[in-house]
């Protein structure tokens, strides 16, 4: 018997497998610093999870709609009201399993085989997988810290063709942290509209963003662009990572068939997750959101300053999620050797820039600041001496 073509070329996620080495040095005794994964460490809301403590009372929980409970998709499109005051109908939401739910109905409902699909080079790996199992090709643009590692107009324009079918964006970004301009933003999507090409943009992260001048909140695309397919999830901003819940924001053109294809491919995302996030858009949960994200700046701030201590630059600091992009260049070893000798050396885990693309695949490596402030103390201490003995070397 054979495995498919897509699944023999399919790509790991290093930072997940070096997750899985770490695992089995905490297995063997060892204490391990894990910064590869992006987890937050302070979980959903208190209120979330009590709501779950007591929907997990025994009652039956039944499969919800395709597109999730209508309860939680008014109140995701109220969420959006208030924050970007922007008038979603919720028929366009869709609640699926996770974020990356999201992402393989937005790249099944909308690429072909043969397909081009713009997307920066460094991104988030799974992306460009998605876009390959469907049959997509991609268009890997390389950015640079002048374009703060994301795509502007200009680079969309020339890499663009008669079979680009859509672009796709990420603000703030995985794995360098940054946002793109909101300017750019609408540039690009205004190029993409008025040539009939789809915006997909992952906006899972927006709202870990740096708040604007008097506190205002970034702005979504949907602010300039109404029929973006937009994708967001629970697991960053409110912490719940296990719960594996997610939603998209869908142009009214997508509907029906995203929905027939929500039915075959998952059905439904998990009731009693739906259920307890319900919780999440309470005045309550969401003060505890925010001081979150401001204690996640305060994180920043360590690693910056600790990563300067090492001589590791950040050539663009991180404006929004919990991600740094450092060069390591400088320390004489590549960053898959860096990487796999801070964990064996130091007991640090971090993720190679082998992840995002080739553009930085050598030179780069993603730190999550996710973890606790003592955490990433003890982790600068283990790497200072592993640093050191590197230039030494």
């Amino acid at each position: 018997m054979k495995l498919s073509q897509r699944a023999a070329l399919s790509e790991p996620f290093y930072a997940m497998a070096f997750g899985k080495q770490a695992a089995a040095l905490e297995a063997d005794g060892h204490s391990v610093i894990k910064l590869n994964v992006g987890e937050p460490d302070f979980g959903a809301p208190p209120a979330t999870r009590a709501a779950m403590r007591e929907v997990m009372d025994g009652r039956p929980l039944p499969y919800t709609l395709a597109f999730g409970l209508p309860e939680l998709r008014d109140a995701i499109a109220g969420f959006y009201q208030d924050r970007h005051g922007v008038t979603i109908d919720p028929a366009r939401i869709a609640v699926t399993s996770g974020a990356s739910g999201s992402l393989l109905l937005a790249t099944a409902a909308t690429i072909d085989p043969g397909d081009e699909v713009i997307i920066a080079d460094p991104s988030y790996p799974c992306n460009r997988e998605l876009v390959k199992t469907f049959g997509g090709r991609l268009v890997m643009v390389e950015t640079s810290p002048e374009t703060r590692f994301q795509l502007d107009a200009s680079l969309v324009e020339r890499a663009w063709t008669d079979r680009t079918a859509a672009v796709m964006i990420a603000s703030p970004s995985n794995p360098t942290g940054t946002t793109i301009p909101f300017d750019d933003l609408d540039a690009i999507c205004g190029l993409a509209r008025d040539r009939d090409a789809w915006r997909i943009v992952d906006e899972i992260y927006l709202g870990l963003a740096d708040r604007g001048p008097g506190g205002s909140a970034p702005r979504s695309v949907l602010t300039c662009d109404p029929d973006a397919i937009v994708i967001d999830s629970f697991s960053k901003y409110f912490g719940m990572t296990g719960w594996r819940l997610g939603w998209c924001v869908l142009p009214t053109e997508l509907v029906g068939a995203a929905e027939r294809l929500a039915m075959n491919f998952f059905l439904c995302a998990s009731s009693p997750a739906q259920m307890a996030a319900l919780a999440c858009f309470t005045p309550e949960s969401l003060a505890v959101c925010e001081e979150r994200r401001n204690d996640l700046v305060e994180r920043r701030i360590i690693v910056l300053d600790g990563l300067a201590e090492l001589g590791l630059p950040v050539p663009v600091p991180p404006d929004g999620a919990f991600y740094v992009y450092c060069d390591v260049s400088g320390t004489g070893l590549d960053a898959w050797e860096f990487c796999q000798r801070a964990l064996d050396e130091a007991h640090v885990a971090l993720t190679p820039g082998k992840d995002f693309g080739p553009a930085t695949a050598d030179r780069f490596v993603r730190l999550s600041y996710a973890a606790s402030r003592e955490e990433l103390r003890e982790a600068f201490a283990r790497l200072e001496p592993f640093v050191a003995g590197l230039r030494r070397g």
